[in-house]
């Protein structure tokens, strides 16, 4: 599997730059790509997505979360990803004149994991992560079932990310609220293979902890029967 023959599927542009404040280094990237029926233009900061243009519904999505601080220079991009998508499907055909010969490459996803947020407590409300990675082309399709019916609310899905190989990431979430017995499956379909990848996640049958309580119950008792035995023998002795 080489970067060239991806070529023929797939142009990424990617940039780079390093952004240095009082608090330390940074780095910048942007990515810009596109295939035949999909296109991306991606803002990273440190790995973390702050900015991408949905081209389904025509706007830029701004990521960062409601307490960070909103940069202005993030008017006119999503016009300007819709122009660099031009350019890139015109590199793309000529891309394809020049490596007409070349097979198109697929890869299946060589990772698919399937975790929880946080540690899980029955009946409070978590997320299940499915992390899937090293597949070509992107994207990939994840689908949620419980207890074998599908899911729909409560599920996200990022844009994909390009790994330094030349294959791509993309993580799936699902909103959930633990139950004993219940079993999540995390449905994974891409177009190099012939069946879908699942992975499984069961909550454990466990019942809430009541040590507290327990012993909080145990402790009054004793208290309890060492007042009364006290007063017992006080009363017998004066006799």
């Amino acid at each position: 599997m080489t970067i060239k023959m991806k070529v023929w599927v797939l142009l990424l542009v990617l940039s780079s730059v390093l952004c240095v404040s009082a608090d330390g280094l940074y780095e910048m990237n942007s990515v810009s790509g596109c295939s035949d029926t999909d296109g991306e233009d991606v803002l990273i900061l440190d790995n973390e997505v702050v900015w991408y243009a949905d081209f389904n519904k025509h706007t830029g999505v701004d990521s960062l979360p409601a307490f960070a601080d909103h940069p202005h220079w993030q008017e006119g991009m999503y016009e300007e990803a819709v122009a660099n998508q031009q350019i890139c499907r015109q590199n793309l055909k000529m891309a394809r004149s020049a490596m007409k010969d070349f097979p198109k490459e697929r890869d299946a996803p060589d990772s698919v994991e399937i975790y929880t947020i946080v540690n899980v407590e029955i009946g409070v409300q978590n997320t299940l992560i499915c992390h899937v990675t090293g597949f070509y082309p992107a994207p990939v399709n994840v689908t949620w079932n419980k207890n074998t019916k599908k899911v729909v609310e409560g599920t996200s899905i990022t844009v994909p990310l390009s790994n330094k190989d030349g294959t791509f990431s993309q993580t799936s979430k699902l909103d959930f609220v633990p139950k004993g017995g219940d079993v999540y499956v995390c449905i994974v379909e891409h177009v190099s293979l012939t069946a879908p990848l699942t992975k499984i996640y069961e909550v454990d049958d466990v019942e809430p902890i009541l040590g507290p309580a327990i012993f909080c119950g145990v402790g009054l008792t004793v208290g309890v029967l060492g007042v009364a035995a006290g007063i017992y023998l006080f009363i017998r002795g004066r006799k």
